[in-house]
């Protein structure tokens, strides 16, 4: 029986073949010296360029490189987790193919974990070539969630925490606030993101925002607070005008304006309306997902596990 591995690395791969190569040579170079046994494992999430057989050949030249591959794209969260699934490390380290997580900081990271830490989390001081307007959203959706600025999806879990967040089947996946939310003994290493090695991002703006629904109708409650904060101060100015009106027609001869006050009063409010009702549609859509008991992944082919 081959020995269990100490150290489990998660790397979620979806079009990153011109990547794994060099990430595969860093990684081994930063990990050698650490003197842990270790597995490298690499899954596919329905990559069309090749990425599955690449992920073949590095596990012929190296076996601690293993493969798991989907049956189609599921997404970047979902791919963690079949990772986490599959792995069985004393501690798993999740980060991205594109190298914009860089190997050089995982000794940092076991150093962390040895001393006591068990979760070691990471942030970006910033990354090269992101604009201000990323940056923008980025904090804003941050804060709203109540989690450190710029939280990365490269961290270090300890045994008993990936354990845990294995229990938790949820189909809207936000990996961040699910580690936030199991609490354990934290600890935050800072980095600096470099370019992408290869290539370009697979998180297109409507990827960004559906990963920002999932992890705000998670975690957070505040659009349907601020449905009825809305509704709130609409019945309140509804209030003040209708006072205004009786007002103007008991004590003063000026003559109401009647289709337009009507008018706007209409939009306003059924644009409120709109809204909101589509906040209760993406709350409705997760319970419908949830309730189906879909697995959440479909696995084509296992190399090494």
């Amino acid at each position: 029986m081959s020995e269990k591995p100490k150290l489990s690395l998660v790397v979620p791969v979806y079009n990153e073949a011109e990547s794994l190569a060099e990430l595969h040579a860093r990684l081994t170079t930063v990990l050698k010296p650490l003197n842990l046994s270790y597995e490298i494992i690499m899954v596919d999430d329905g990559s069309s360029d090749g990425s599955a057989a690449l992920i073949a050949k590095l596990h012929e030249a190296d076996q601690r490189v293993k493969l798991l591959s989907f049956s189609r794209n599921f997404g970047h969260m979902i791919a963690l987790t079949a990772g986490l699934d599959a792995a069985h490390g004393d501690a798993v380290i999740t980060l991205d193919a594109d190298l914009q997580h860089p190997p050089a900081l995982i000794p940092e990271l076991v150093r962390r974990w040895q001393a006591g830490a068990e979760v070691v989390n990471t942030l970006r001081r910033g990354t090269t070539g992101a604009g201000p307007l990323k940056k923008l959203t980025a904090a804003l959706f941050y804060r709203l969630m109540k989690m450190p600025v710029n939280a990365a999806d490269y961290r270090l879990l300890d045994r008993k925490v990936v354990d845990v967040l294995k229990s938790v089947r949820e189909r809207a996946r936000f990996l961040r606030g699910l580690i936030n939310w199991v609490g354990f003994k934290q600890e935050f290493v800072e980095y600096e993101a470099d370019r992408r090695f290869a290539g370009w991002t697979k998180y297109s703006f409507g990827r960004m925002v559906a990963f920002a629904l999932d992890g705000i109708t998670s975690f957070s409650a505040v659009p349907l607070r601020l449905a009825a904060y809305c509704g709130l101060l609409s019945a309140l100015l509804g209030f003040v005008y209708i006072v205004y009106a009786v007002y103007v027609h008991f004590f003063t001869t000026t003559t109401i304006a009647g289709w337009t006050s009507v008018l706007v009063a209409v939009l306003f409010l059924g644009g409120i309306q709109l809204i909101f009702l589509g906040v209760l549609g993406e709350y409705l859509g997760r319970v419908f997902e949830e309730t189906k008991q879909r697995p959440l992944y479909i696995v084509s082919r296992r190399l090494g596990l």
